[in-house]
């Protein structure tokens, strides 16, 4: 007869997750995944397969973690220039609350060109995020919020881009002040 689980799979998952984000795929090693999940190796293998399937699952939960809270943001503005600064300012505030960076990005920097699979995933996790900010821009453009010469896609580019840089920014020594004003002359490609 098989065991049941004693642990709950999103919770175990979500501090799997967290810690590949703050210290990435290579130097977390399986003993720091045992420690900080606070279950057997034997279940991790059990349940998530190899480090590698784990950090696969992590890099999807985090994905639903980040969308979830950026569309919960966007539902709550009217207005599309204040749904992306207010998604500016969840990523440059999430750093009180969450590992500083963004796994998405670490993932790319530390193992796109190594690992093709990954690759395609952290590809396909940007190329949503600019959907996002592409379908914004186009919904502000139908309202009348933001002009109809802005080119969405390549304005969505460039916020993304904006974006990824913001969450290496507050890795380092920026001061808040320094990252705010980044963000006000970003948003300025919407006037």
């Amino acid at each position: 007869m098989a065991r049941s689980k004693e642990f709950d799979e999103a919770v175990v998952l979500r501090k799997a997750m967290e810690l590949f984000w703050e210290q990435g795929y290579e130097k977390t090693s399986m003993q720091d995944l045992v420690d900080r999940m606070g279950i057997h190796r034997r279940s991790i293998y059990d349940t998530f397969g190899d480090k590698r399937s784990l950090f696969l699952a992590s890099l999807d939960a985090y994905e639903k973690f980040i969308t979830h809270e950026m569309e919960t943001i966007i539902r709550q503005n009217a207005s599309v220039h204040a749904a992306i600064r207010d998604v500016f300012l969840f990523i440059l505030r999430s750093s009180e609350q969450y590992p500083k960076g963004c796994l998405s990005v670490n993932a790319a920097v530390e193992l796109s060109l190594l690992d093709q699979e990954i690759d395609r995933l952290v590809t396909a996790m940007f190329n949503r995020t600019e959907g996002m900010f592409e379908e914004l821009i186009r919904h502000g453009q139908q309202n009348g919020e933001l002009s109809g010469d802005i080119d969405p896609e390549e304005t969505a580019r460039f916020l993304h881009n904006n974006l990824i840089g913001l969450r290496v920014l507050i890795k380092t020594n920026y001061s808040q002040k320094e990252l705010e004003s980044i963000i006000a002359l970003a948003l300025k490609v919407l006037d």
